[in-house]
């Protein structure tokens, strides 16, 4: 990364002090390493929200910069969960079925030890035999490849089928729903291959780490903090060149920015994919630590709660997007986890646990009337940002166009 970059991107520099700050400061108060200020239970809580931050990213570039309402990009985040779950899975059934036959009096032969996987994974949805989609299986590095292939493969085929067709604005969005809708109910079948609603459990189990949760806890949220980390900076070098300045005038004036030669659908269609690759890593680490994940997790209402952290948070600011994000999951544990008190109206008991959804939706309306720019716009008050002040001659016929000094800088 070039240092002219985060020169001129100072704001980068912050968070990423910020996150290792963090991470450091959960590190020492861990059970694993330190004081055990912060349980075991928290730590998965806090390394599975720097996930949903990552996912909140990835959303930004395509909504808050392109200008594309997707509402179907957990889709793209559960099929990253499942590239890696089913490795998890498999691994973590062959030791099983291994330690168990080697008491056998004859050694077992390959073809039974995989017959015998396949009923321990798929016994559950009458079956043992191994779908063709498990082909890689039993290949960590194949799986890690299609933990960003497959979601990227899946929003290329998407967006150049809707892109080319000039599909825009709500109708676009519906169309996203719609892809996740029919992920989800193919997923629910048990004939998917992939355990339908039993979907894949047993993930926050290592294959051959005898370390305790404790210790895989915390590496996992050094993880999710390093991807966090480094999915900030590649947005961020992504958006801060020509290549974002054209998407911001394809969300501002799309018609405009085709008529000036740019190829749309070519710009939308590769961040789109990009943004569902990342996605798809935001779902590989997250799902590890959740311990499980099903055809429920890619609901079209989950994409739904992503658009509402990015707008909470700020659309358009990578930042607002990450606080967003943090904010929604952390507040939503205190209030869904029993931890919140319940008030007490006399004829009525105000459960925060059932009541919390409607609270999210009520902040999302009040934030869209009333601070259209989110969280992230109190912070940039705080830091001051203003536009420059304009000294010298207009630079163009207008009263008011960009001076000299604007163009400078």
């Amino acid at each position: 990364m070039e240092r002219s970059f985060l020169l001129k991107n100072p704001s980068v520099l912050v968070f990423l002090a910020v996150l290792a700050m963090f991470t450091i400061a959960v590190t020492v108060m861990s059970e694993a390493f330190g004081a055990g200020l912060v349980s075991t239970s928290f730590v998965k809580t806090l390394g599975k929200t720097l996930c949903l931050a990552l996912i909140a990213l990835a959303m930004d570039l395509v909504w808050g910069f392109a200008g594309i309402l997707s509402l179907g990009h957990f889709a793209f985040f559960g099929l990253g969960g499942y590239m890696i779950g089913m490795w998890l899975m498999y691994e973590r059934t062959r030791l099983i079925v291994e330690e168990s036959m080697a008491q056998a009096a004859i050694p077992p032969t390959d073809s039974e030890v995989v017959d015998a996987i396949g009923s321990q994974i798929f016994g559950v949805v009458g079956s043992a035999d191994f779908p063709p989609i498990w082909m890689f299986a039993d290949s960590l590095t194949a799986q890690l490849v299609l933990v960003v292939a497959v979601p990227g493969l899946l929003a290329f085929v998407f967006g150049w089928l809707a892109f080319r067709s000039r599909v825009t604005g709500v109708y676009l969005s519906i169309l996203t729903q719609a892809m996740t809708l029919a992920l989800s109910l193919y997923l629910f079948q048990n004939d998917s291959g992939l355990r339908g609603n039993n979907g894949l459990s047993g993930l926050q189990n290592l294959p051959g780490v005898t370390a305790s949760q404790d210790f895989v806890s915390i590496w996992f949220f050094w993880a999710s903090a390093l991807a966090l980390g480094l999915g900030y900076l590649f947005a961020a070098w992504l958006v801060s060149g020509k290549f974002g300045s054209v998407l911001r005038g394809i969300r501002d004036n799309e018609a405009r920015v085709r008529f000036l030669g740019y190829s749309v659908e070519g710009y939308k269609l590769v961040i789109f994919t990009v943004s569902a690759m990342i996605a798809g890593v935001a779902g590989a680490l997250y799902y590890p630590q959740a311990g499980i994940i099903n055809p429920a997790e890619i609901a079209p209402i989950a994409s739904i709660y992503l658009a509402v952290w990015v707008a909470i948070g700020g659309r358009g600011r990578l930042y607002g997007a990450v606080i967003g994000a943090v904010f929604v999951s952390l507040v939503s544990t205190y209030f869904t986890g029993g931890q919140a008190p319940n008030i007490n109206l006399g004829v009525y008991v105000i459960s925060w646990v059932d009541w919390w959804t409607v609270l999210l939706g009520l902040s999302f309306v009040l934030v869209t009337l009333f601070a259209p720019q989110g969280i992230g716009g109190l912070v940039d008050l705080f830091a001051r940002r203003q536009h420059p002040e304009r000294h010298g001659a207009d630079l163009g016929p207008d009263k008011g166009a960009l001076r000299e000094s604007e163009a400078e800088q």
